[in-house]
């Protein structure tokens, strides 16, 4: 027991942490704001730390509810690094943002917690309880603003269409449980692994199917996938932007993590199975993403149904199936991740007269009177309509091909076709900074971390052309973890 809580110290620490951070910011109220956000961020990059040792080990801990390997290392990482970039986004919103208050760092902990519980579970009960946590902690801030009605919105139907979610995975798992008797991934994998052996034949039960398609059902709702996607673009329009932002990247990526775990470790031999179930879901999220985005006016539901078909791009993928699908559905996660918290960086400072704006057409004319954050969205809407050579480009290439490598033709060409479509609304929001009659001028970014994160996010999707190997060979150790 002492040696699995050495692999378990990111979580405890981070939980702890909270806990502290929490009960400091009771006392201290709003004041002690800045000082929460800046301990949070440290924390999460101190989680990080923690969870290098354990790269290049497999782990099995707590009688196997908990498991280790380069695959969840790689995603946990992420995940957590993405988090602290997030919180300090946070530290320079709070500056402006009289809606700003000390427990919004400690909800993101307890969230990412979850989400790291969630993807090291090798037990749907583990998996259920991580995805919870991070579940409550995110109701929580998609209704924080208070003083605005569509805030609340956001989070009653965040938390009711969640909870229904919730309620058809346990519904799932409890019937993959009465016909397997048990929940455990591993003992799930060796049951049914030989029904991929084409020699021999093993009656599936219906309702481990019912079940399975159950629970693919509850992670397609995180993912944001159609047809479960229909809380995504409400909750990004009515959530603050700082948590919009966190919302479009982070638990995104947790989400899909835990798909790929269910699918190559606890049903890797249904793959027959639950694949057809992925490649419709990915073709309708990638239509849905790219028609539906052409006709909004709001830059916030307009990236929110981006994420639905970024989400579709991913999945191809998964159902690809194979080791270069994951290696690029990593790659295309980390690019995905680099670019939201990029142009969702630029939304937080979209504000005229320190009121904030998220229309398109408040935009117009910012070229001139802003020529540096007219850039700076360019090419984070030209990385995700995946122009070359920025890096969007090669996330996708990386898809495509594992696709057609796998015969998957019918989803590679609706993907490319999507992107086309896309890049008419990613343009057309250029075509309205560059072109259209000026407008009164936003007020300019201020504050050097968020000047940095936006630098550092653009200089990576521009650059990454130059020197792609060194993710392309992590993601591919990472992928190697699952076969």
């Amino acid at each position: 027991m002492p040696i699995d809580i050495f692999y378990i110290l990111p979580e405890i620490f981070l939980v702890l942490m909270a806990a502290i951070l929490l009960l400091a910011a009771a006392v201290l109220g709003n004041n002690f704001c800045r000082s929460t956000t800046r301990l949070s961020a440290l924390t999460l990059l101190v989680a990080v730390v923690l969870m290098v040792p354990c790269w290049s080990q497999k782990i099995s801990a707590f009688h196997g509810l908990f498991t280790s390997n380069d695959f969840i290392i790689f995603v946990k990482i992420l995940i957590a690094v993405t988090g602290s970039v997030v919180t300090l986004m946070y530290l320079e919103h709070a500056k402006s943002d009289l809606a700003a208050f000390s427990e919004f760092p400690v909800l993101l902990m307890f969230s990412i917690v979850g989400m790291l519980v969630m993807v090291s579970a090798n037990n749907f009960l583990t998996l259920y309880l991580g995805m919870e946590l991070q579940s409550l902690s995110l109701y929580v801030l998609a209704a924080s603003n208070r003083d605005s009605v569509k805030s609340s919105e956001a989070g009653l139907k965040y938390f009711v269409l969640g909870a229904l979610a919730s309620g058809v995975m346990l519904y799932g798992i409890s019937l993959v449980y009465g016909f397997t008797g048990t929940t455990d991934f591993s003992t799930l994998a060796k049951i049914y692994s030989n029904l991929a052996d084409s020699e021999q034949t093993v009656a599936l039960p219906l309702g481990v199917l019912i079940g399975m398609v159950m629970i693919i059902i509850a992670v397609c709702f995180k993912i944001s996938a159609v047809p479960f996607h229909m809380w995504t673009p409400d909750v990004y329009e009515g959530a603050p932007t700082i948590v919009t932002a966190f919302f479009a990247a982070v638990p995104k990526l947790a989400a899909i993590g835990i798909f790929i775990r269910i699918g190559m470790d606890a049903f890797g031999g249904l793959v027959d199975q639950w694949k057809q179930i992925v490649i419709f879901v990915s073709a309708a999220s990638m239509i849905l993403g790219s028609i539906a985005a052409v006709r909004q006016t709001n830059l916030k539901r307009l990236l929110a149904y981006s994420s639905i078909g970024h989400a579709g791009y991913m999945l191809i993928g998964l159902a690809a199936a194979t080791q270069e699908g994951i290696q690029a559905i990593l790659i295309y996660a980390v690019i995905y991740a680099i670019m939201s918290v990029g142009i969702f960086g630029c939304l937080i400072f979209m504000r005229r007269n320190f009121i904030p704006v998220e229309n398109i057409s408040d935009l117009a004319g910012i070229a001139r009177s802003n020529p540096v954050f007219a850039f700076l969205i360019s090419v984070f809407m030209l990385s995700m309509a995946g122009i070359p050579p920025l890096a969007g480009f090669f996330g996708k290439f990386y898809i495509f091909m594992a696709a057609i490598e796998q015969h998957l033709y019918p989803l590679a060409i609706i993907g490319v076709v999507t992107s086309v479509i896309g890049s008419y609304y990613y343009l057309n929001i250029m075509r309205v900074m560059y072109f259209e009659q000026s407008v009164t001028p936003l007020d300019k970014p201020c504050g050097l971390i968020m000047k940095s994160v936006l630098i550092l996010s653009a200089a990576f999707n521009i650059l990454f052309f130059i020197c792609p190997g060194p993710l392309v060979t992590v993601a591919k150790t990472a992928a190697a973890a699952l076969f």
